[in-house]
């Protein structure tokens, strides 16, 4: 990869300066450089949005391959007006020569493929839960720990999961401010955080009731349609799922941090976009002032808060958005040191595809693809 004289950043102005933390390179200017880019799982709903978040920062490829399962092999997407075939993802030399790759093909795929991915030196972006967790693999946000992203041993940056990763983005500002002790959190999860083929199937789910026909459930453990399912992914034998047990174990991976975290993650029945409501202790109090100034001024955040107008996030306006947006935020009237706050972003997004390409942005700002 040609590294000489190859950025101009641009700044856009001061507001979009604070959003985006790597000086926004969402407006890069490429001069010289190549970059051969892969995505694994590049038909499902997160290596889709990848092509579409990849196209939209104007990200610097030269060269792209697109990989995918047997079933996916020989589908043809256009990206930048030219046409690419999905190749079938083998144990071969397929990505010699390959600076950074994107993997979403789920955590069995990223462990059998990794070597593969990362042999000749390739940075393999792991949106998977495969090695999340692993001591020598990063576990990176790049609002709360960018640099991280620079010590990876085996060639391997995680992705954390989605709900992980929209409210550290939140909580990095305040922790900032005091330190974080405990979290209480509980998700809105929408059915896109299933995948393409979930949110299908509450489509279909919705339509077989208007036409009085069975209700199909296959990626549910019940009708999602007209319901809440208080379970996301199986459950632990200390009675939390592992989605919840993710939050507990990301935060404090990513944040460098020794709070608490107690969630309950909760599948509803909107199409695209998580919610969480989350409640904080720290260790001096926060004032809610402090506290909206602090988010406002975030990156990767944007403040909607105007209750007494009944302006506050929906996951129906934060679809498709880049920010995780905040509102209500209020004093913990059960805890002198409490806050509280509701967030909404796209988990397909931020929570998945445009975090990992954020990462990727980081690497080149510093010189440390390869």
């Amino acid at each position: 990869m040609t590294q000489k004289n190859y950025l101009n950043l641009k700044f856009d102005n001061a507001h979009h300066l604070k959003k985006n933390y790597l000086c926004t390179l969402k407006h890069i200017n490429i001069y010289t450089i190549k970059m051969k880019v892969a995505i694994v799982g590049a038909s499902g709903a997160v290596g889709q949005e990848f092509l579409r978040i990849l196209a939209e920062r104007n990200f610097p490829i030269d060269e792209l391959v697109l990989f995918g399962s047997q079933r996916s092999a020989g589908t043809k997407y256009t990206f930048r007006g030219k046409e690419y075939e999905v190749k079938l993802l083998q144990h071969n030399d397929d990505f010699k020569g390959v600076d950074i790759a994107f993997a979403s093909a789920g955590a069995s795929t990223s462990k059998e493929f990794a070597a593969d991915i990362t042999k000749y030196g390739a940075v393999m972006i792991d949106n998977s839960s495969a090695f999340r967790m692993d001591d020598d693999v990063p576990l990176v946000v790049p609002e709360c720990n960018a640099e991280d992203a620079l010590n990876r041993p085996r060639g391997i940056i995680a992705n954390p999961n989605c709900t992980t990763i929209m409210m550290v983005v939140v909580l990095q500002p305040l922790e900032n401010i005091s330190h974080i002790k405990r979290i209480h959190v509980s998700s809105y999860q929408s059915a896109s955080g299933a995948g393409a083929a979930a949110m299908a199937e509450l489509e279909q789910q919705y339509k077989d009731i208007v036409d009085g026909n069975p209700v199909t459930v296959k990626k549910f453990p019940h009708q999602l349609a007209y319901n809440v399912i208080p379970q996301i992914d199986v459950f632990q034998p200390n009675g939390y799922t592992k989605e919840e047990m993710k939050m507990y174990n990301e935060t404090r991976k990513i944040m460098h941090t020794d709070a608490k975290c107690s969630a309950t993650c909760v599948r509803v029945s909107s199409l695209r976009s998580h919610s969480e409501s989350v409640w904080i202790e720290t260790e001096k109090p926060i004032s809610v002032e402090e506290a909206q100034k602090a988010i406002a001024a975030a990156p990767g955040c944007t403040l909607v808060d105007d209750p007494a107008n009944l302006v506050y996030p929906m996951p129906l306006e934060t679809a498709g958005k880049d920010d995780v947006f905040v509102g209500r935020v209020r004093k913990d009237i059960s805890d002198d040191n409490g806050l509280t706050l509701w967030l909404s972003g796209d988990q397909i997004r931020k929570g998945a595809a445009l975090n990992a390409v954020q990462i990727a942005e980081y690497l080149i700002k510093v010189g440390n693809v390869k």
